[in-house]
């Protein structure tokens, strides 16, 4: 049985944030710790004291965690980025909110020295006679210490008080993860003298520093008296700051609104599960329509709150069974025949409108970028300003569309018209050229809606609701909040500046005028959009006989079959710069080792070169990876880096390729998406080294044997661990999951 803890938060927006640029604005971002790990950062709002973010993350933490804080940053071009301000969030204040926390939250002041981290081994025991009392304290090791250097690491020692006496370890230079292996000892005679508040031992961690002052690293401390009953201590220890000493400091330092929920589960082996399994799969298999079966059940016993978590994992129970599509046409059914007026069909946020959303999400994301990704990235990189509504129009804004002199209210809705015109065809002409493009398993979707709405709602007078069920998933819930938010559906690695943000709100806005099959045209608030109606209209035309063709694809059975594949071989599910670091090259300088390389991943292979037009490419097949794992920091003093074991054959040993990334979202991205399409490999062990196989023994367990032989754990890899005792990490990919608004996984 494994406990999961699964902390879901959302980070919505920031108000009233101070201006850390000279030109009296910022550019922020946030950065999400998880007991002061870094798991998440969001995209940067440029020019923004009021920044819309809108992205939310999922953790699976199997081993707990005690607080989780939220750091508003402004990012600069040159040298280091400014701190704005925290939130820090414990865990029990977290779990004393069962519906979760919803709220603003004023930001605080970050003082350097409660920014610790990390932990220490630490022997403590009391020795006792007739004439004297000692006390020994044992310091061997500590681990994730904060870096307080420029390179990344600290210079640490540490310093101990007991009884009016200060003893010092030596120092270790340039290292998070020091060793020390040594005794201080201390003579306890008069410590009944002193005050009950000082009858301790206090054990401090400093950084040293030859210039200025040391920098704090973190403390323990321990009354005397339980020693003194129980003379003998031994574990690792958190390291933790001098005191609270945050204050709000009256909003002056903006507030940050965010979204924070917690479920603690435990988790029983698959075995278990399977009975429950066998119910859904039968019920989804059989033709019971009544309001006794099982999906039907499971539809009216969940909440609205928890209606997308169901939907979650619901479709991902039935495509591994190979059932999705199958489940997804029940659900349908079920909606279809309950709803009486057409207009309302699929508009509520029912489980059927949730799963087939999530479904999209899932399968389709690939055919999304392959749609939108040329579209999307030519309009970020013009930057045209574009405006429509004579309320919004700003002559200063103008100067880069002529440098002839000031332009006319006209002549801006004139240009805008046309480069709006220019980007709406290219999307719709991508979009409706795209139907061989599509997963099967969607098609078969929309192609058994269509047939499930032309049932229900026949007649002439609806013969468009069977196209507007379709096209509102498609459209309205699926291309138009692409367009919208990039970000959010990983076609972009940060959000959109004002300019371009308007651009794609005024395109999504006509996309979903499309998708809704120009129903509404001319009934709105908005009239300033009318000049795009026309070709609003041309569209409309050319999406019926699209939808037509999308349907029109193969028998049932032969798709079902197909819908169990989530991506084509063919199919590059993630591709982008990384940089690639030889196993071998343990002697040379670190700015050597790391190359920077390209990389794409289908289902079939993961292969790389030095750009993406390069012609030679070397490549590791899917099938031969053997374990992808996170690395610990300590192995190359590097961030962000991950290990991919691949092996030839049964006889030979395996192969390591270290690959960093440059943030923890990227890096959880291919952590997913590489556990994903290996999945299924025979070969795949159930553990691995975390750490780097360096003069002659691991850096993660200091054993020698450099085979790695695989042993049987009970508990989940997770980087926060604070177990002392493991050797390997379970390669899972369950156990570490981050999920973004779009509900897949990234991490």
């Amino acid at each position: 049985m494994a406990r999961n803890t699964a902390l879901y938060f959302r980070l919505v927006e920031g108000k009233n944030l101070p201006a850390k640029d000279v030109s009296g604005t910022s550019d922020p971002y946030c950065i999400v710790k998880v007991d002061n790990e870094v798991v998440a950062r969001t995209a940067t709002v440029w020019r923004d004291l009021n920044p819309f973010w809108g992205e939310e993350f999922t953790l699976h933490l199997p081993l707990g965690f005690h607080t989780l804080s939220f750091y508003v940053m402004d990012e600069d071009t040159i040298g280091h980025d400014d701190v704005i301000g925290k939130i820090s969030l414990s865990k029990e204040n977290i779990a004393s909110q069962p519906r979760g926390i919803d709220s603003w939250i004023n930001l605080s002041r970050v003082d350097p020295d409660e920014e610790v981290q990390g932990e220490i081994y630490l022997e403590l025991h009391i020795m006792q006679d007739q004439h004297k009392s000692n006390l020994h304290c044992h310091v061997l090791e500590a681990r994730d210490l904060a870096p307080r250097d420029i390179s990344g690491t600290s210079d640490p020692f540490v310093r101990i008080f007991c009884n009016n006496q200060t003893l010092e370890t030596t120092v270790i230079k340039r290292t998070r993860f020091p060793r020390w292996n040594e005794v201080l000892e201390f003579d306890l005679r008069g410590i009944e003298e002193l005050d009950p508040g000082d009858q301790m031992i206090s054990i401090e961690v400093w950084d040293w520093d030859m210039v200025g002052k040391n920098d704090f690293l973190g403390r323990v401390w321990f009354p005397l008296e339980p020693l003194q009953r129980n003379p003998a201590v031994t574990g690792w220890f958190r390291l933790l700051p001098f005191g609270n000493t945050e204050e709000e400091n009256g909003g002056k330092l903006g507030s940050l609104r965010v979204k924070v929920n917690l479920s603690e589960e435990r988790i029983l082996p698959s075995v278990y599960y399977q009975n429950l399994i066998q119910l859904l799969v039968e019920s989804v298999q059989s033709s019971d329509q009544s309001e006794s079966s099982l999906v039907a059940l499971l539809e009216e016993m969940c909440s609205a709150e928890s209606r997308q978590e169901v939907a979650v994992k619901l479709v991902k129970i039935f495509l591994g069974q190979g059932l999705a599509v199958t489940f997804l046409d029940k659900l349908n059914m079920r909606e279809v025949n309950r709803t009486g007026d057409p207009n309302t069909l699929f508009r509520s946020n029912s489980l059927a409108s949730k799963s087939m959303e999530q479904y999209m999400k899932i399968v389709g994301m690939p055919f999304l970028h392959e749609v939108l990704r040329p579209i999307i990235t030519r309009i970020f990189e013009e930057k045209r300003y574009v405006e429509l509504d004579p309320c919004k129009i700003d002559l200063n804004r103008s100067r880069r569309i002529s440098f002839k002199g000031s332009v006319s209210e006209q002549q801006i809705r004139e240009s805008s018209l046309e480069f709006l015109k220019g980007y709406l065809s290219d999307i719709i002409d991508a979009i409706l050229g795209s139907v061989e493009q599509c997963p099967p398993g969607m098609r078969l979707c929309f192609k058994q809606l269509h047939k499930r709405v032309e049932e229900r709602f026949p007649g002439p007078n609806n013969q468009d609701v069977k196209y507007a069920a379709i096209s509102g998933f498609l459209f309205l819930r699926f291309f138009a909040p692409a367009i919208l938010t990039p970000k959010l559906f990983h076609l972009r690695e940060h959000h959109a500046d004002p300019r371009t943000a308007r651009t794609l709100l005024l395109l999504a806005k006509a996309v979903q005028s499309i998708g809704n099959l120009g129903q509404q045209l001319g009934h709105g608030k908005e009239q300033w959009m009318s000049p795009l109606h026309p070709l609003i209209q041309q569209s409309v035309g050319r999406l019926r006989d699209f939808l037509d063709r999308l349907i029109d694809t193969e028998s049932d059975s032969e798709c079902s079959q197909m819908s169990r594949t989530l991506f084509h071989p063919s199919v590059t599910i993630k591709e982008g710069f990384l940089h690639k670091r030889k196993a071998e090259a343990v002697h040379l300088v670190t700015r050597f080792t790391f190359k920077k390389r390209y990389f794409w991943l289908s289902s079939q292979t993961l292969s790389y070169s030095k750009s993406p037009d390069w012609q030679v490419r070397s490549s590791i097949p899917v099938h031969r990876i053997c374990a992808i794992e996170r690395v610990d920091e300590n192995a190359f003093q590097q961030p962000n880096m991950m290990q991919i074991i691949s092996q030839d054959n049964e006889a030979q040993g395996g192969h390591i390729m270290y690959i960093q990334c440059k943030n923890v979202n990227e890096l959880n991205q291919w952590l997913s998406a590489l556990r994903k399409v290996s999945l299924c490999n025979q070969r795949l062990l159930p553990t691995y080294h975390p750490g780097a196989y360096r003069n002659s023994h691991w850096t993660c367990c200091l054993q020698s044997d450099r085979a790695g032989k695989v042993y049987p754990l009970n508990f989940y890899s997770f980087p926060f661990t604070q177990d002392s005792s493991h050797i390997f990490h379970f390669v899972s990919p369950s156990a570490w999951v981050q999920s973004d608004t779009l509900g897949c996984d990234i991490g």
